[in-house]
Parts: C-alpha cells; sequence; structure tokens
C-alpha cells in the first residue's frame, strides 16, 4: 500500500509538506499542492483514516449498539438517529456482537448509543471513566459521560394495566421479554404494582422473548387454563401477533373472550383484525432524541437532571371492551 512516505520520496520533498498538502493546509503553495494531489492520484494512495482520525481525536462516526436486528422495532429508532445526525456531519454504524465493543477504545467512532444487553454496566463505566460520551436507552447508569434516554415503561405499563381493570376483568396474563431485558424487567414490575391494590383480581406471569414464537406459545397456554374472559398484556407487539395468530385457529373471539393489550405500535400491528390495541410512542422520536443527547454530550453541553423519558400513550384498537357482569 502506498503511504505519504512514498509520496514525499516521488515528489523529493518532506513528508509534513506532504501531509500538508493531502490536508489542504496554507502551509504549502498551490503549485506544490497540486503536483504533491497529481503525484497521489498516480500512485493510487488512500489515505489512513486510523492514524488521521487518532491526530484529530474524530472520525465523526457514531456507534448504535443493538442486541440484534430483527423485528420491525428498529427502523423507525435507526432512522431517528440517522436523520438527527447527518444533520450534524456524523455517520451512523451499526453494531451487534461483544467484537464491535472495541470500536470504543480503539476511538474508531466518537461516541456510542447502547442498547444492547451484551454490555455489562462495569464495562459501559470504564468506557466513560476513559472519556468515551455514551447515550444508554435500556439501562439507568449514571456518570457524567453518560446520558439516559429512557421509555417511560412504568406509565406504559400501568396505562394497559389499568385498561384491563377498566373493562372488568379480574384475571390477567403478563407476558414478559427476555429476562436481561431492561424494558421488560420495569414493564413487570410496573404492571405488578398496577395490580396490587385490587386483590380480587388474579395474574400470571408468562416468560416470553419478544418473538411471535413465544407469544404463540403463551396463548396455548392461555386457552388451556381459560375458564373466564381473562385480559392479557404482552410487552411488546410481536408477542402480542403471536398471540392473535394462535386464536385464529381456535373458537376464542378476541375482545369477547380474550383482551389483548400490546407494546410498540410497530406497523404491522395495524393490519391484523381485529386492530391491536397498544402501548404507543415514536421511536424514531426515542433515536433522535439519543443522537440529540449524544451530541451535546460530545459538545461539552450541560447535563439535564435525571434521564430523559420518551412519552407514550394507549393506542386503542378496540380490541378491549367492557365485560358485562
Amino acid at each position: 500500500m502506498v503511504s505519504i512516505k512514498d509520496i514525499a520520496k516521488r515528489a523529493g520533498v518532506s513528508i509534513s509538506t506532504v501531509s500538508y498538502a493531502l490536508n489542504g493546509s496554507t502551509k504549502v503553495t498551490e503549485e506544490t499542492r497540486a503536483r504533491i494531489m497529481a503525484l497521489a492520484e498516480e500512485l493510487d494512495y488512500i489515505p489512513n483514516a486510523a492514524a488521521r482520525n487518532l491526530k484529530k481525536q474524530e472520525t465523526k462516526i457514531i456507534g448504535a449498539y443493538l442486541t440484534d436486528y430483527s423485528g420491525a422495532f428498529y427502523g423507525h429508532l435507526l432512522h431517528g438517529m440517522r436523520e438527527k445526525l447527518s444533520k450534524s456531519g456524523y455517520e451512523l454504524i451499526v453494531c451487534t456482537g461483544t467484537q464491535s465493543h472495541r470500536f470504543l477504545p480503539e476511538r474508531m467512532i466518537d461516541g456510542a448509543i447502547i442498547l444492547d444487553a451484551s454490555f455489562q454496566d462495569a464495562e459501559l463505566l470504564s468506557y466513560a471513566e476513559r472519556g468515551h460520551k455514551l447515550v444508554v436507552l435500556d439501562r439507568e447508569l449514571m456518570h457524567d459521560n453518560i446520558r439516559q434516554v429512557l421509555l417511560d415503561n412504568q406509565a406504559g405499563a400501568e396505562l394497559a394495566v389499568h385498561t384491563l381493570l377498566a373493562a372488568g376483568l379480574d384475571k390477567l396474563y403478563f407476558v414478559t421479554g427476555p429476562k436481561e431485558s431492561y424494558d421488560s424487567k420495569r414493564r413487570l414490575e410496573a404492571a405488578r404494582a398496577a395490580v396490587k391494590d385490587n386483590p380480587d383480581v388474579a395474574y400470571t406471569e408468562i416468560q416470553g422473548h419478544f418473538d411471535k414464537e413465544s407469544g404463540m406459545a403463551a396463548a396455548e397456554k392461555i386457552t388451556k387454563e381459560y375458564s373466564r374472559p381473562v385480559g392479557v398484556f404482552c410487552f411488546n407487539d410481536e408477542m402480542a401477533i403471536g398471540v392473535f395468530n394462535f386464536l385464529a385457529g381456535t373458537e376464542f373471539i378476541i375482545g369477547k373472550d380474550i383482551h389483548i393489550i400490546g407494546f410498540d405500535n410497530i406497523e404491522v400491528s395495524h393490519y391484523i383484525d381485529p386492530r391491536l390495541t397498544t402501548i404507543a410512542y415514536s421511536k424514531k422520536k426515542w433515536g433522535a432524541m439519543a443522537a440529540g443527547a449524544l451530541l451535546d454530550l460530545i459538545k461539552g453541553e450541560s447535563e439535564p437532571d435525571g434521564p430523559m423519558k420518551i412519552q407514550v400513550s394507549l393506542l386503542d384498537g378496540k380490541s378491549v371492551r367492557a365485560v358485562s357482569k
């Protein structure tokens, strides 16, 4: 591979002169710059990005770390990030897996947005201690170099449970996400608290995995135990759609026998019949807020008081109806 040293030798100038010319410095004449640029093109010179970034201490690249890319959730989230970052001249790369964690200590990126359970808190805090800028979407972590942009899971879970209780249901199912999921943990805590003051209401927790398959498995369990109308709060829409899919092959009627609420308001949920009632929020806005928080952190803007919260609302698909007494 051709280096700056090779160009300097051909041009009969110093390495620093070549560096100035390639970087547009006024320390060289236009004639010298033109001659060096022509030689660089002739020799098919490719700049060493790693060396340049080390000198400048920036890459203009942000990493978005995700547990995986599957499902309909991530597209809008990443769109919001990319749109916000591009306005400030930053590029976005999407990372998954522990091998990509090295991008931070090797300073291949200027900062990271974390929605990835493969990071341990201690690892993120160690990066923050070394000056790396981070925004977390999936945990509460306090450090001067970390910002928190969190979904209001508590408000969403309370809305879901109170809606089912208002329909007169006294038997509920909570279909959770993976055990390591921050969002699932917070939703479960809030759902449990929401039924605590209703001693006549029974509830069962079913372990899910935020996918349609675990929603179908939950529906099979629910129908086998069925004795009266029940409410099902699925901690994301994909599992709720799995419940819908399973019930389509049974005699159970959604909105009469089994009342379902999801979480996320993914686009595909708009096309099922009956329309899914779900906890809605803007994933694009969440991504944009996360990117904005990271840019503020990189620029040294003052820290907000506590986590930034993404608001949620109930989108009533009319699949939750009052149960006649």
